[in-house]
């Protein structure tokens, strides 16, 4: 328990995927580096989030996938092997250890100190370690904010007497419940319900609004919907839970009364509805911020509100895109746009450019893992409209592609461009049907790239895939 000050280049406060990208970026841009990590190094993506979540759902979309091939739906009639599912879900997390992570920090040369770090005033860190000693780390050039985010619970009295999921426990849960209540309808609502409807629960899906996955094309939370209540799921639209308490004990079941009046009862209940920024115990205060506030940053991922341009957030904690894939990306840019600045270098040097974060803005791609699988990236049609763009929305039924016929009996899909007139361009686009996720990145090449649509022509697909999707969206652009 001995208290200790240490000085590096560049300090990372949360080791998860962002943190460690950021971290390796900066180190191999010559600068020594330091990261903090209180919990597992590696982060919620690789033990509670990404790597779990789709481990899960994975055999659930094979299965859906062999059922619909003659030959094979009979074989694959009966329930998944829930222990089996699990028992390969807790490889994927390597059960909850972090000793590969670490290793990997070693290998690329970059310090771990494990504690809870608080910023201590400009350039300077202080970590409250396991044993009970302090660590004082000061940066040279900048510290880097990499926390992500927490789920957020609605305000329900009693709600911590019940103890509700949240998105840790959905994906790291030990037994299937028999019956799950889920309130939410955003994609990680959507995708543990897919997951735990597939391996025996009995769910009931309670969303507020309209529709699943609001914030994409409507056609994609249709389908999503469709298939949920065709597993089995009760999907409810318009509703909201008003109080929730468990009765007869630890182990006792949930009831939950809803707005209209009605009771639900489930042995377990997750509340899916929306993330918060992990910043209420950071030490925002002691650099003049607000503390539980996100972290806005400019396009070189530095904090807009922090003077002398030495603290910098990366990844959800900027509330830019709260998706693993972006906040590596921006971490990979923030590292090295830190050892530029650092060595005085001119940021258009290297592979990353001076336009560090455009994409971030303009091509988001995102893959929902559920049955169907939505595919998306860039645009809806509302939000197109809605920046004041001239647009056109092109659809097309996947089912109607050969390859998709070929992929399954009674495909249905559908994919939208939705083209940008004046410019000539893809603004976005939204795919929905099994097998999907593969087809994004050329979607996201063509919208990132502003690949004009008359060159999008010469890009072709080959026969029988479902990529002939491009063929007919241009064909039908064209008319």
């Amino acid at each position: 328990m001995d208290d200790e000050t240490r000085s590096y280049d560049v300090v990372v406060i949360g080791a998860g995927p962002v943190g460690e990208n950021l971290a390796e970026r900066a180190q191999a841009g010559g600068l020594d580096t330091v990261i903090v990590e209180s919990e597992l190094v590696g982060g919620e993506c690789s033990y509670w989030a990404c790597m779990p979540s789709k481990a899960l759902l994975r055999p659930v979309l094979a299965r859906a996938d062999a059922r619909r091939l003659p030959g094979l739906a009979d074989a694959v009639a009966g329930p998944l092997d829930a222990a089996a599912v699990l028992a390969r879900r807790d490889a994927f997390t390597s059960n909850w250890n972090d000793d590969g992570q670490v290793g990997w920090l070693d290998s690329v040369g970059v310090d771990l100190v494990r504690g809870h770090g608080r910023l201590d005033g400009p350039r300077r860190v202080t970590v409250a370690t396991p044993d009970g000693g302090t660590v004082r780390l000061t940066a040279r050039h900048a510290v880097a904010v990499c926390t992500g985010t927490t789920a957020a619970l609605p305000p329900l009295p009693g709600l911590a007497d019940v103890r509700p999921w949240i998105s840790r426990d959905a994906t790291s849960a030990k037994e299937v419940p028999g019956r799950l209540l889920v309130v939410g309808g955003g994609v990680v609502a959507v995708e543990m319900a897919t997951a735990w409807q597939a391996l025996g629960s009995q769910v009931t899906l309670l969303v507020r609004g309209s529709g699943l996955l609001p914030r994409m094309e409507p056609f994609a939370g249709e389908l999503v919907a469709d298939a949920l209540r065709e597993a089995g799921a009760d999907v409810r639209f318009g509703v909201s839970v008003t109080s929730v308490a468990r009765e007869g004990g630890a182990d006792g079941e949930v009831r939950a009364v809803l707005d209209d009046g009605s009771t639900l009862a489930a042995d377990e209940i997750l509340f899916a509805t929306g993330r918060n920024p992990h910043t209420d115990d950071l030490g925002l205060d002691t650099v003049g911020l607000t503390p539980g506030d996100w972290l806005p940053v400019d396009d070189t991922l530095r904090v807009t509100a922090v003077e002398d341009g030495w603290l910098y957030a990366a990844g959800d904690v900027n509330h830019r895109a709260l998706l693993t894939h972006q906040g590596k990306y921006q971490a990979r840019i923030a590292g090295a746009v830190i050892a530029a600045r650092a060595k005085g270098e001119p940021l258009d040097d290297g592979p990353w450019g001076a336009h560090v974060a455009t994409a971030d803005a303009a091509a988001v791609p995102q893959v929902v893992f559920t049955d169907p699988e939505i595919a998306s990236v860039g645009l809806t049609l509302e939000e197109a409209e809605r920046a004041g763009l001239r647009v056109r929305a092109v659809d097309y039924e996947l089912g109607n592609v050969a390859g998709a016929s070929l992929y399954g009996d009674d495909y249905r899909g559908k994919a939208r461009m939705v083209v940008d007139l004046d410019a000539g361009v893809l603004a976005g686009v939204t795919f929905a049907g099994p097998g999907v996720g593969e087809l994004l990145h050329s979607a996201t090449v063509a919208v990132a790239g502003q690949v004009p649509v008359a060159r999008l022509w010469h890009a072709v697909p080959s026969y029988p895939t479902i990529s002939e999707i491009w063929l007919r969206l241009l064909e039908t652009f064209r008319g």
